[in-house]
């Protein structure tokens, strides 16, 4: 079908013009947001999207904000953090400094979450968070720690599910519609562009938290994505991964353990 060859070529003058590689990705999810970036940006197919984007930058920017999905909440899936809590913390503190690596951290609701986990837990301190992202424009809202205001019923909810000990307003100052969370969660985080698409492991961690982005990819990338966190991951380390992901049909099955299988937590063998 021409849309399905014209989606190739778009992906491919994506890799070879601005070094991201979608190549990998699931079919059915690119082809529906190159559709909305379609509308968005007034191209009436995909090789005028396509002409668009290989002359302008700034509408590649525009399309990669819906090729990246930057969609996500404070303490998403309170169960996960809560077994965080309670099963993985207490291995945690016997490591004299720890390395933490979020891939994917879109906007950043996840590393300030885990950030007020740890710190309600005395690691933070010394704690090192890695968080990571193939989007500038969500790196650099993430490095902000600035969010919605309209948000933050469903996110203290969340907090408080996950078995938060404080106030969740403790952490952050309102003004208009909007939320500035301590500076204090993000001084141990290190907000940087990497794609687990085509870079490499670049420390040695004791957790890693990918949640909700391997559903994006096809086998081959997902793979790829979880030899990335095998490697990286340190002599028994735990990954955690989103509510619909698994490791039972990967490459990887036999290299990790389930440890809290219905919150996705698993530990390198």
């Amino acid at each position: 079908m021409p849309d399905q060859i014209e989606l190739r070529l778009l992906i491919e003058a994506i890799y070879l013009r601005y070094n991201y590689d979608f190549r990998n990705y699931s079919g059915a999810s690119l082809k529906r947001r190159v559709r909305q970036a379609q509308q968005q940006l007034d191209c009436a197919t995909i090789s005028a999207l396509q002409e668009r984007i290989l002359h302008d930058p700034q509408a590649f920017m525009q399309l990669l904000q819906f090729l990246t999905i930057p969609v996500s909440e404070m303490f998403r899936d309170p169960g996960y953090f809560l077994a965080l809590r309670e099963q993985v913390v207490p291995l945690l503190h016997t490591y004299p400094s720890l390395k933490i690596w979020v891939a994917g951290c879109s906007t950043g609701e996840e590393v300030y979450s885990l950030a007020i986990l740890l710190h309600e837990e005395g690691l933070l301190e010394r704690s090192m968070i890695y968080a990571t992202d193939i989007n500038p424009h969500s790196l650099e809202k993430a490095e902000q720690g600035i969010f919605a205001l309209s948000n933050l019923r469903t996110y203290t909810e969340n907090y408080q599910k996950s078995g938060g000990q404080r106030a969740f307003s403790d952490y952050y100052s309102a003004a208009y519609d909007r939320v500035l969370f301590d500076k204090m969660l993000r001084r141990n985080v290190v907000f940087a562009d990497h794609s687990l698409a085509t870079d490499s492991v670049f420390a040695e961690t004791q957790l890693v938290s990918c949640r909700n982005v391997l559903i994006y990819f096809n086998r081959e990338l997902q793979d790829r994505a979880l030899g990335l966190f095998h490697d990286s991951l340190c002599h028994r380390g735990f990954l955690g991964l989103g509510s619909k992901e698994s490791l039972d049909f990967s490459a990887y099955a036999q290299q990790f353990e389930p440890l809290v299988r219905q919150e996705r937590i698993f530990r390198k063998r």
